[in-house]
């Protein structure tokens, strides 16, 4: 059992026997009244998602999971490849249990594969990861007046992310994994 405090992203708490994963996480502090946290899991075996509210004073049973190093390899569809460096074993991970981290895959990107018992659960990515910028309509001389002026642009890997006018098609950027957003070029 642990304190509700250590409860962060891909997290893994068994809560009525059943294993959840913690997708989002929010510790809130209200002037009045007492702490709490606000999360949303995914339920292991169902897949369905679900949103419980613990109270700071409450426990929850955290459970053990190893997290290996893995390369991304390819997408077959609906499953996505990985390769253990150490052991070159590779493993298939369901779509479904990378909801708001696919986008983000590229052939060749190490990540750490959460395991729970043999099963491959989720991946945590790295915080920043470089992208080639495949598609961006060119920026128009002039159209800066308004201030923090974006455009859309295409990484390699289909994803579409905004970017500063001055960014061209060819470049090399670097994106956060966590927000999606532009950080800056690589």
């Amino acid at each position: 059992m642990g304190s509700v405090n250590d409860i962060s992203k891909d997290t893994i708490v068994r809560i009525n026997n059943e294993i959840f994963l913690i997708t989002e996480f929010q510790h809130v502090n209200p002037g009045k009244g007492s702490a709490f946290v606000r999360t949303k899991l995914k339920n292991i075996r169902t897949g369905k998602t679900m949103e419980i509210t613990f109270k700071s004073n409450e426990s929850v049973e955290f459970v053990a999971v190893e997290r290996r190093r893995m390369q991304y390899l390819y997408n077959n569809g609906h499953l996505y490849s990985f390769m253990d460096n150490g052991s070159y074993e590779q493993i298939e991970i369901n779509g479904d249990l990378l909801e708001g981290k696919k986008e983000y895959l590229k052939e060749g990107l190490e990540v750490n594969v959460i395991m729970f018992e043999g099963v491959p659960l989720s991946i945590t990515l790295p915080n920043k990861v470089t992208f080639k910028i495949i598609d961006a309509e060119p920026g128009v001389k002039g159209d800066t007046a308004s201030g923090n002026v974006t455009k859309e642009a295409t990484l390699e890997n289909g994803t579409k992310v905004r970017v500063p006018l001055f960014i061209k098609e060819g470049e090399e950027i670097i994106v956060n994994t966590e927000s999606g957003d532009y950080v800056e070029r690589a």
